[in-house]
């Protein structure tokens, strides 16, 4: 069996992980909250969805077209249950929030693909936001975030693969939630509620397109470990929620909140040391892992910084 034989199985092998987070988020959530509130259950029923749209997709290609489609279906469907970007009032609005749900979404799907980072950033994520919701007399959204950020730490110390199915499941969740909690606000107001959250995943899809590499990488190649770049990864997003917290509170104005988050998280992205790596085809006959030539292929061979080779949609 050859080595693309290999990494083709593993890519389209179901991730059971995605499963599992789906079903420790949805079910909890429904028992505690029930069907009462319209705009909770249509998330949860959207969410879970486009999971299973992720299932399918870890399992057997499918066109980026199709995908898109359906994500955008799921999003619309929360859409018309109330839970909407409110910048104009009027028809646009709906479009916009398609838009931003289905973008972001897959920008929190992105960080799946580097050392299993999406189960910190989500936990860390989900437990600022729920705080937010508190502040903001939205109990119902800090319950089912309450309830992610546990299931995310479930996967913290688990080997199963999380796949497409969990990691956009995560992503819907987490921006629908956003999206409920700005809702009515002032404009200022919904900028940093939207932003602020997402920052962490909309800056590392950024510097992939950017053609630099994820911010992971970058520190990678700078000789961080696996369990710093998580807990970089970690601190970003807790400072980014920090911020959230702050404008719920009022301590901070909202556009003040977005531009030191934004900033900051840039800032300290463009500062990462980088270092040359010798490429594994400079390689001497001795260095060279044994496991290559017998046909396997060992997370060296894959780069230490991927884990299951997933990438956006």
């Amino acid at each position: 069996m050859s080595a693309a034989d290999v990494v083709s199985r593993r890519r389209f092998d179901p991730r059971w992980g995605g499963i599992a987070i789906t079903l420790a988020t949805v079910v909890p959530s429904a028992a505690a909250l029930g069907l009462t509130d319209l705009r909770i259950t249509a998330i949860l029923l959207a969410g879970t969805a486009v999971a299973a749209l992720g299932q399918i997709c870890d399992m057997t290609r499918l066109p980026v077209l199709a995908r898109l489609t359906v994500q955008s279906v799921a999003a619309g469907g929360v859409v018309l249950c109330g839970v909407q970007i409110t910048l104009t009032g009027h028809w646009p609005d709906g479009p916009v929030t398609v838009m931003w749900i289905v973008g972001v979404a897959n920008c929190f799907s992105l960080l799946n693909s580097t050392d299993r980072l999406l189960p910190v950033v989500a936990a860390v994520t989900a437990v600022f936001l729920a705080g937010a919701a508190l502040i903001l007399a939205e109990p119902a959204v800090a319950v089912l975030l309450a309830t992610m950020a546990c299931a995310s730490l479930g996967l913290l110390g688990s080997r199963t693969p999380m796949g497409s199915s969990g990691s956009l499941f995560i992503g819907f969740v987490l921006t629908c939630s956003a999206v409920l909690l700005i809702a009515g606000r002032s404009q200022d107001t919904i900028g940093a509620g939207l932003v602020l959250p997402a920052l962490v995943a909309i800056a590392d899809t950024g510097f992939a397109f950017a053609c630099t590499g994820q911010i992971s990488e970058r520190l990678h190649r700078g000789g961080l470990d696996l369990q710093t770049v998580a807990g970089t990864y970690g601190a970003a997003a807790g400072a980014a929620g920090l911020l959230c917290v702050c404008v719920a509170i009022g301590l901070l104005a909202p556009l003040t909140a977005a531009a030191a988050g934004t900033v900051l998280v840039v800032v300290a992205a463009f500062q990462c040391r980088t270092r040359r790596v010798t490429p594994a085809s400079r390689m001497a006959p001795e260095q060279t892992p044994p496991l290559i030539g017998a046909g396997a292929v060992p997370q060296q061979a894959r780069g230490p910084h991927r884990w299951d080779g997933e990438g956006l949609f």
